[in-house]
């Protein structure tokens, strides 16, 4: 016999409480047997999914209770907005209204952030397209969206949120941001500072009150991440002079009614000044005192420098990890005579096990192999650990130029107390340049050039390049590639293809031109991990076609070993680059010595030449280079050297201030001829860009510039030697380093070409 229809009544909400109150003023009913569980309403979830939630089985007796925790269990899914069970003589029917999902979020407004940035923050906090939507999720979008604002300072942003419904009980999500104008650091203070001035302190502070640059740097943004650092920083310089007791009270940020501008106070205690006693080592050192004192760099007599003893502390752990000891400790304890302010510091040491690295693992290069990474090691799998060998491959990787960052993290490995892993994290960058140049002479006007390299193609670290130069008179393309291993021992080959029109007295117009095309291969082998030595050859052939205004050295030549020359030049060179970085050093030094010597076909000759560029880091923020140059050609077998590989000097890459490629010996109608001999010396002093706070990427710099080109009978002579200075920009922009310069030759001569302002994209000195 059937059971009379009933009516369960049990209805919920989202609130917990509301759910305990409908268990409890729910109306009893006879526990039944439950035979059949059916759902309806649903649209999108799949029946399975309240299956596996319910606490009944077919089977079960049926109670107020378990029917309540039902409900529960349905809401706690997030995916129903109405829960109600119903019976049908002994069948539980669960009836459920979906909550509508999300179709499409968009924002609008949107100007400091990319969008896809704010997507991705937004998937962070659980909105993404198909999760179910309910007024507290969009609570926490907007929550987020303006936290994503503050982090820019820009407290006065609102955020609207338009919910639209479309068909199949979904829903469009649309955030309207305002943004308003960021808030602005208006005041920065130290207080409690004797020992040095407020300038001096806040002038280590990365933010500041902004300058007439603050729109590139925003530097007078308030972060709190950027006011951590600096605090840091100020920690480190109070260290640094001997206070050991320096603390920072508190630090106050304070925001105008308008949320407009910001107001920074620091509270310092700056402590007495402690100066040290000595220094003496404890502990186990191996037996190795004397090579471990010698790395000492804490001065007894001086302030109390914490950056030296970190250094220290430092130098010793890597001393020990070169010879495989990874879990080193070395501690500096510090023994404080408060009454006579000096410090007696004691470095402990204990070597603790050796251990051997056990895999190398490469994280963060979604682009870059795996294989280009790991080939710069030097560190290898199952070998002791070498703390100079992995310094040494996290050197190399990063003058790959493929990564903003390099990092090198050591893991134990469990249950394995002399094994570890190296994690190596990578930041990878686009690494496809596009390089520019322009100059402006009273001859070309504007001449441009125009290249563009990717230096690591498909992420196999090969480079592919192609570089053309449109200028009026002188027209270049150049097709290269490298495989920086074509080898396994890291010999690297390169192919060249190129083609150019010259017309190298360009002053004296006329149609006339000097064609050269060519192939080359080379090959690199390194014998350090600092050295490389080159060789390779080519074969190519110039042509002289006469025209108008030809100048008399070519016609000459033409006539007499014929308009077309063949060559067979034979290249060898070496290489040294310690510089910390190949885009933008500041530390090290780069030298590279070539040869080309042309053994067969019309022209014979050879050609030599040295460069020589130092860095030196003055400070943290001033940088002084040097670079010189010195070239020499020859002609062999009785022939003279052609005339068409001639060196030029001026311009970009040698003299500033000077018309490109103008200097040196002149015929009679006063065509610039180049010559066999070249000198060249570069000096420049490079320091922060004024309003940029303390931004490496825009720097300004003065140079001075020295050198001239000597024809093949005229002896070396410094009083031929042009001489310019001027002042120049800096930038490292997204298409590659920039240089702007502004040339004045201080010494010149009658005939000589100015041309003062100069700039290239790609390029050094």
């Amino acid at each position: 016999m059937n059971r009379p229809l009933h009516r369960l009544g049990l209805r919920a909400t989202l609130a917990t409480a509301s759910l305990i109150l409908v268990a409890q003023t729910a109306w009893a009913l006879q526990p039944f047997k439950v035979q059949d569980i059916r759902v309806e309403g649903l649209q999108r979830v799949e029946p399975g999914t309240i299956f596996a939630s319910l606490p009944l089985r077919i089977g079960d007796d049926y109670t107020d209770e378990k029917g309540s925790a039902a409900i529960r269990a349905l809401f706690a899914l997030g995916l129903f907005k109405d829960v109600k069970l119903e019976a049908q003589g002994n069948v539980l029917v669960v009836v459920v209204e979906e909550r509508p999902t999300i179709a499409e979020v968009e924002f609008a407004g949107i100007k400091e952030f990319d969008k896809d940035q704010l997507a991705k923050a937004m998937r962070e906090v659980g909105v993404v397209e198909g999760r179910a939507f309910d007024k507290a999720l969009a609570d926490r979008a907007e929550q987020e969206l303006k936290r994503q604002y503050i982090n820019k300072s820009l407290y006065g942003a609102e955020v609207v949120t338009t919910v639209t419904p479309i068909e199949r009980n979904r829903v469009n999500l649309t955030f309207t941001v305002t943004e308003g104008e960021p808030a602005r650091i208006k005041d920065i203070s130290v207080v409690g500072n004797t020992a040095f001035s407020e300038s001096t302190l806040t002038n280590l502070f990365d933010l500041d009150t902004g300058g007439w640059l603050s729109w590139y740097t925003k530097s007078d943004r308030y972060s709190r991440a950027k006011l951590n650092a600096d605090l840091e920083t100020l920690r480190s310089y109070y260290l640094a002079r001997g206070y050991m007791d320096f603390r920072i009270d508190s630090t106050q940020v304070a925001i105008s009614p308008d949320k407009q501008s910001i107001s920074i106070i620091v509270n310092i205690t700056e402590g007495p000044r402690y100066a040290v006693s000595g220094v003496t080592l404890a502990g186990n050192y191996l037996d190795r005192e004397d090579e471990f004192k010698s790395l000492v760099t804490i001065k007894p007599g001086e302030p109390y420098n914490a950056d030296q003893v970190s250094a220290t502390t430092k130098a010793f752990t890597d001393h020990f990890g070169s010879f495989g000891y990874a879990f080193a400790r070395v501690e500096a304890v510090p023994e404080v005579d408060h009454e006579n302010n000096r410090v007696q510091l004691e470095l402990r040491a204990e070597p603790s096990r050796r251990a051997y690295v056990r895999r190398i693992r490469v994280e963060g290069n979604n682009r870059t192999r795996d294989e280009v990474v790991r080939r710069e090691f030097r560190q290898y799998e199952a070998s002791w650990y070498d703390g100079d060998k992995i310094k040494l491959s996290r050197d190399r990787v990063d003058r790959l130029g493929f990564f903003t960052e390099v990092n090198v993290e050591t893991q134990e490995v469990p249950g394995s107390p002399d094994q570890l892993d190296l994690v190596v994290h990578v930041v990878e960058k686009p690494t496809g340049m596009i390089q520019l140049g322009a100059g402006f002479s009273s001859a070309e006007k504007l001449s441009l050039s125009f290249g563009i390299k990717q230096e690591n193609v498909f992420g196999s670290g090969n480079q592919l390049g192609i570089d053309v130069n449109t200028g009026k008179y002188n027209r270049t393309v150049v097709f290269s590639t490298t495989d920086p291993y074509f080898t396994r021992d890291g010999i690297s080959r390169t192919f060249d293809v190129y083609y150019r029109t010259q017309r190298p007295y360009q002053y004296q117009g006329g149609d006339y031109q000097l064609v050269t095309a060519g192939t080359s291969v080379r090959f690199g082998v390194p014998f350090s991990e600092v050295d490389t030595v080159y060789f390779g050859g080519g074969v190519e052939q110039t042509k002289i076609k006469s025209g108008t205004n030809i100048p008399a050295a070519y016609l000459a030549y033409a006539d007499q070993y014929g308009s077309s020359s063949l060559a067979v030049p034979l290249t060898i060179g070496w290489s040294r680059d310690d510089r910390d970085s190949a885009l933008a050093p500041n530390s090290g030094r780069y030298q590279r010595l070539s040869a080309e010597v042309s053994v067969a076909g019309d022209a014979r000759y050879a050609k030599a030449g040295y460069q020589y560029q130092q860095y030196v880091p003055l400070t943290k923020q001033f940088t002084l280079a040097f670079n010189g140059e010195i070239g020499y050609g020859k002609g062999l077998g009785g022939r003279p050297f052609p005339v068409f590989k001639n060196y030029y000097s001026g311009g970009l890459g040698s003299v500033r201030g000077f018309d490109q490629g103008t200097l040196g010996p002149r015929d009679v109608t006063g065509a610039v001829l180049g010559g066999t001999k070249k000198l060249t010396f570069n000096t420049e002093f490079m320091g922060p860009f004024p309003g940029a706070g303390n931004d490496r990427t825009l720097r300004w710099y003065t140079f001075l510039d020295v050198g001239n080109v000597y024809g093949d009978s005229e002896p070396w002579s410094l009083s031929e030697l042009r001489a310019s200075v001027g002042v120049g920009i800096s930038w490292i922009s997204p298409l590659g380093p920039l240089r702007l310069a502004f040339g004045h030759p201080v010494r010149k001569f009658a005939g000589d070409k100015i041309q003062r302002l100069q700039f290239q994209i790609g390029t050094s000195f």
